[in-house]
């Protein structure tokens, strides 16, 4: 096999981590395939560090073109839901929409050295080798962003069977205007996070606190949501970014997904939902990255 085609996946998990974007992703692999057709292979000794090399500085490039946006973004900026297939809880964790937000408040290069480190296990003479940093500098990167991560993102990691259960009955509670399970699943600090991008109708803000969650689910499930009624949309539970997700359809597209964090009570913490219709290219497409 092609050593490019063989270390496909694992450059598609780098990248995508990196960036938080299966589209920017993709373009970033592609962009990895033209420097490694152009490239002079005889002199390759390892082409699996060579192409993670490539595209992790083409990863880096992208994020740090991408910042500017992000900052004057509409509203909530959330990472870009991938369907998913790894039963692994460590890489389940690793791709996880919770992990992905708490990423981006970290520096490009932090961001690429915990990705590396942390997802893959490059150690920092590797990853030093791929940042065009010195070893040093990189270690010294990678304690400061496992501190910051390990400060922020969620402690509790729910069984796969739990996060089921939870995302089923929360997704027939909110559908039925059951305000009392809804209550129930909700953690009393529960933030919701609506990511519109200023081109469908979405909170402007984070909704805080479980009775402002459930009566803002109540009352979507009542109202028509882009001209699409609620009667009309199908919803599946299926695996978003490694654990059980929403995806809801009506009028013949992809009009948003849901996915939650839970705490370690099993009830729901975080709950994020991305209706910006350019961010459902990938689930729209329904390919299945096997991120590893």
């Amino acid at each position: 096999m092609n050593p490019f085609d063989e270390h496909r996946d694992l450059l598609f998990s780098v990248a995508y981590r990196v960036l938080g974007s299966a589209a920017d992703a993709e373009d970033a692999v592609q962009d990895a395939w033209l420097k490694w057709s152009a490239a002079d292979r005889s002199k390759v000794a390892d082409p699996r560090a060579y192409l993670v090399r490539i595209v992790t500085n083409t990863a880096l490039d992208r994020l740090r073109a991408a910042q500017a946006r992000r900052e004057t973004y509409v509203g909530p900026w959330l990472p870009e839901p991938i369907l998913t297939s790894s039963d692994t809880a460590e890489v389940a964790e690793s791709v996880s929409v919770a992990l992905l937000v708490v990423l981006e408040s970290l520096s490009p290069l932090e961001r690429a050295v915990f990705v590396l480190r942390e997802a893959f296990g490059f150690d920092y003479t590797e990853i030093a080798d791929a940042v065009g940093r010195s070893a040093e500098a990189v270690r010294q990167a990678g304690v400061r962003a496992r501190a910051h991560v390990d400060d922020r993102r969620p402690r509790f990691r729910a069984t796969k069977a739990r996060h089921r259960e939870v995302t089923e009955r929360f997704f027939a509670a909110a559908i039925g205007g059951d305000l009392n399970t809804l209550m129930e699943l909700l953690a009393p600090d529960v933030t919701l996070w609506t990511d519109g991008g200023g081109k469908v109708r979405q909170a402007m803000r984070p909704v805080v606190g479980a009775e402002r969650v459930a009566a803002w689910f109540a009352g979507v499930a009542t109202r028509p949501y882009e001209g699409v009624h609620p009667t009309e949309m199908a919803a599946e539970v299926v695996d978003l970014n490694g654990a059980p997700g929403v995806v809801f359809r009506g009028a013949g597209r992809v009009v948003s997904t849901l996915t939650f964090a839970l705490n370690a009570d099993g009830r729901i913490a975080a709950i994020h939902n991305v209706a910006n219709p350019d961010k459902l290219r990938a689930v729209t497409t329904s390919i299945v990255h096997p991120v590893i």
